[in-house]
């Protein structure tokens, strides 16, 4: 091949590398104000994107879920009294009503049997104005005596109530939002209570009773020590 051939050649493929090349700067340049578009389009505070991540991180109200309570007028409740946590959370809770019922939860199966179960429901307040993690202080107590005998041995006492009173195991569950409260909200996978919520709080128990047990004989006290630092139970009256 000449010399003309070999030169004419290298200078193609020069030229076509060169090519390659702009094209590839081109592209990278393309990308790059995409990105920064991008950027400014999720940062702009004024966008719908931004404004929907802001709802995510702060009180994002979840009231629309389908797995939200509903919303109540404020019931009638025993005096109020106030628990603060070591990390500096502030909650009120304020009995309404005790009873038994077959079923006492949505949550909880009913019983091939016909069992009954103890309930309690209470107000619980988020008294700060930001949002608190959605705690359950409240614990149910029956007598003893008003518990099966092959359920007993998982009825416990607690200081401070009095010695013929137990706690079985029990779920509680937030059941009304009271007024304009929001719903319970997750933030960093926590449960959170917004500022100043409300909340309907049943706490059922998950063995069952005798069905000789009265509504006047459930009570519902506080003694955790997140809550109580002395460990001695406190009770909350039914109006």
């Amino acid at each position: 091949m000449s010399n003309h051939h070999r030169s004419a050649g290298r200078r193609r493929r020069k030229q076509g590398g060169a090519g390659r090349l702009g094209l590839a700067g081109a592209l990278a340049g393309a990308v790059g104000i995409a990105a920064v578009a991008g950027a400014i389009v999720v940062l702009r505070p004024d966008s719908q994107d931004g404004g929907d991540r802001s709802a995510l991180a702060g009180q994002g109200d979840a009231s629309t879920s389908a797995n939200a309570p509903g919303a109540t007028q404020a019931p009638k409740s025993g005096t109020p009294l106030s628990f603060n946590t070591p990390e500096g959370y502030g909650y009120t809770l304020a009995a309404v009503k005790a009873g038994t019922d077959p079923h006492p939860l949505k949550t909880s199966k009913a019983s091939p049997a016909g069992d009954t179960f103890a309930y309690v429901d209470y107000v619980l307040t988020n008294t700060l104005k930001r949002p608190v993690p959605l705690e359950y202080p409240g614990d149910l107590f029956v007598p003893a005596s008003e518990v099966p005998a092959a359920a007993r041995s998982r009825c416990m006492p607690q200081p401070g109530t009095p010695a013929q009173m137990c706690t079985l195991p029990n779920h509680s569950k937030v059941t009304a939002r009271i007024g304009g409260a929001k719903a319970p909200f997750d933030q960093d996978g926590d449960t959170m209570m917004p500022a100043g919520a409300s909340y309907i709080v049943r706490v059922a128990t998950d063995l069952p009773v005798k069905d000789s047990l009265q509504d006047g004989d459930v009570r519902l006290y506080v003694w955790d020590a997140r809550y109580v630092s002395d460990r001695k139970a406190v009770r909350l009256d039914l109006p």
